[in-house]
């Protein structure tokens, strides 16, 4: 069985039909700006890490406090009603001990990312953050930790204002 491709009219194109300006090209390099928002929730979290504080929301239906804030409570899903200030202390909940970087680079001392639940948002509403001032044979699940912040002027609103969690 033969297939025939359908032939097009006009005239095919060569490279060489570009490179002697055959064919004019013009090479716009676009000025892309954009700028990322945040919405209610999170910048509202981000503007008080700045100020060094953990804020949540509450969910009158179901009572969970979430954290990071959401403005919809994703089990009710209704609109969530307060605004709710957690403590800066918490529980480890889950860890790792990393000898590699997240872009591959072997580590001489390994980083111990873990999720922290955090004092006064519901149980699950942990955050992801890395431990400090602690040897890895001594993290477990279950350790009191206390969140170590930068200095007020170093802080720029980003979940990194908080260096890491220490023992407590």
């Amino acid at each position: 069985m033969t297939v025939r491709i359908k032939e097009w009219p006009g005239t095919a194109l060569s490279s060489k039909d570009f490179e002697t300006g055959r064919v004019l090209t013009v090479h716009h390099k676009p000025k892309a700006e954009y700028r990322w928002d945040a919405g209610v929730a999170i910048g509202r979290y981000l503007r008080e890490l700045k100020e060094g504080r953990l804020i949540a929301r509450r969910c009158n239906a179901c009572g969970r406090i979430l954290l990071p804030p959401r403005m919809f409570c994703e089990e009710c899903f209704v609109p969530t009603s307060e605004w709710v200030f957690v403590k800066d202390t918490g529980t480890v909940n889950t860890f790792s001990i990393c000898h590699v970087r997240w872009d591959m680079v072997r580590l001489k001392d390994p980083q111990l990312p873990a999720v922290i639940n955090v004092d006064g948002a519901s149980p699950g509403m942990g955050i992801l953050h890395l431990l400090g001032e602690v040897r890895p044979e001594d993290v477990r699940v279950g350790m009191r930790v206390q969140a170590v912040w930068k200095s007020p002027e170093e802080r720029e609103g980003a979940i990194t204002d908080i260096k890491y969690w220490k023992p407590i």
